[in-house]
Parts: structure tokens; sequence; C-alpha cells
């Protein structure tokens, strides 16, 4: 009997889904424009202001739609980024024999050795602050993770009997990468991917909470962290509601990629 979903992934997949509504039709759903002011600032909830309004008087919920897409879109970038580069250099590392997987083993120990957020604030405060260079910048910080992950898995398959008979067979390496490797290291690495793109938001959120993130007027959830944290002060919950939804999506990620892990799971063993 195939057992029912908890409640706490169905929760994940309707925020998830509400986010992603949110994310493709913002210019549509959003009551107000991402800059339009609507009242005085910190105003409690009320019908013109779902959520109320932000420190200078904007519609808070509005601006949470607004930024739905900004983050979403340079999250998942940076993480297929991070994986482009990470996995093919990992796979490659793993599988190789001689001083090449050697290199790329030290490169990535150079680069995994650096504080990420103080190598990340270094490289946007001399770099141009745009959304290729965010993502370019996120991407290649994470990489380094997915590196680590890839390339063990390449090592442990790279030692079963299959990949072996393919070497044995003269098959190229890339060969063997695309039809004997990936395909039984899907599960492992989507699990990474839900991780790291949930990390990639939050890594998003501390740069903009930081100044060094997406720039006015653009607008994303860490950045209305930052524009509202003085409310704490005052006892005003427009610093929280964009927190709380930095927090809920991590969450959701998590206990999606959870869910398909196990199916995956039930899957190969029959049930």
């Amino acid at each position: 009997m195939r057992r029912l979903r908890s409640p706490a992934t169905v929760l994940a997949y309707i925020f998830l889904g509400l986010v992603f509504i949110a994310s493709v039709g913002a210019p549509w759903i959003a009551p107000h424009g991402v800059s339009e002011i609507v009242g005085r600032g910190w105003e409690p909830p009320s019908a013109n202001a779902l959520f109320g309004t932000d420190t200078v008087g904007r519609d808070l919920f509005s601006r949470l739609i607004w930024g739905a897409p900004v983050t979403m879109a340079i999250a998942l970038s940076a993480t297929l980024l991070a994986f482009l580069l990470g996995g093919a250099t990992g796979m490659l590392a793993g599988l190789s024999r001689g001083r090449f997987g050697m290199l790329l083993d030290r490169m990535n120990d150079v680069l995994i050795s650096l504080p990420t957020l103080i190598s990340a604030l270094v490289l946007l405060s001399v770099l141009p602050r745009n959304t290729f260079i965010l993502v370019a910048v996120i991407g290649l910080l994470e990489s380094t993770r997915v590196f680590r992950v890839s390339r063990a898995l390449a090592a442990e398959l790279g030692a079963m009997e299959f990949v072996e008979v393919a070497r044995l067979r003269g098959e190229n390496l890339f060969w063997i990468i695309r039809a004997e490797v990936l395909p039984n290291a899907l599960t492992p690495l989507l699990a990474e991917f839900g991780l790291r793109f949930t990390l990639a938001v939050i890594f998003l959120s501390t740069l903009s909470f930081l100044g060094l993130g997406i720039q006015p007027p653009a607008v994303d959830w860490g950045s209305l962290v930052r524009e509202n944290k003085d409310g704490i002060v005052f006892s005003v919950g427009a610093a929280l509601i964009p927190g709380a939804a930095i927090a809920l999506l991590a969450i959701s990620v998590n206990l999606v990629v959870d869910r398909l892990l196990e199916r995956s799971a039930a899957t190969r063993s029959g049930r």
C-alpha cells in the first residue's frame, strides 16, 4: 500500500507552488508596483497592504511577490552553474588516473580553504555589481562543495565492475561519465542539488543584507530584510516576514527533495 505524504510535505509542495506562481506571474498578481508608496512607514496589515508597509510606506506583500522571481532565478542559476563546474570537474577528478586528477583536487582544496562569505565580499567589492557577476560568484564558490561530492561518487563508482568493463572496451572518459557514472549518481546528486539551492538562497540573501547583493530598484527577499531590520527594535514584523519566507523556502525544498529520494528508494526496492 502506497504511503500517504506527510502533512509537512504537502504544505511544502503548496508553498513551493505559491512561490512558483509568484515568480512567473509577479507583474500580474502583485497588488502594487515594486516601488509604489501606498501609505506611511511600517503601517500594520490592512486591506490595502496585506502584510503592512515597509520602512518608507511600500506594500510589503507586493514587494515579496516582486522579490520572488529575482531570488529564485539567481539562486537556481547559481546552483546550476555550481553543478556544471563542480560536477564536471569532480567527475573528471574522480575517474582520472594520474596527475590531472591530482591537479584538480589541489586546485579545489585551495578554493575551498578560503572562507566563502569573505571571498564573496572581496570579489563583489572589486567587480561590477550586476546579476551576471552575482550568479558567477555564488556559483563558483558553491562549485567547490559540489566538486567534493561528485568526485567521491565518481571515485566510488569508478571502482565498480561495469566501469572497468567499459574501460576495457576502450570507451573514452566522457562516455563513461555520461553512460555509466552519471545515471548511477543521480540520486545523491539530486539531494545535493536541493541542499545547494537552499544554501544559494541563503547566500544571496546574506549578500543582499550586507548591501553587496541585489541593488535597488530591484528587490529580493534578503534586501527586504535589510531595508526593514530597524523595525525589529520597534516590534514591527516587516523584517521578520521576508526572513520567514526565506526559512520556509529552505525547509520546503529540503522536504520535497527528501520525498523524492524516498520515492526513488522505494522504486529501486520494488515497493
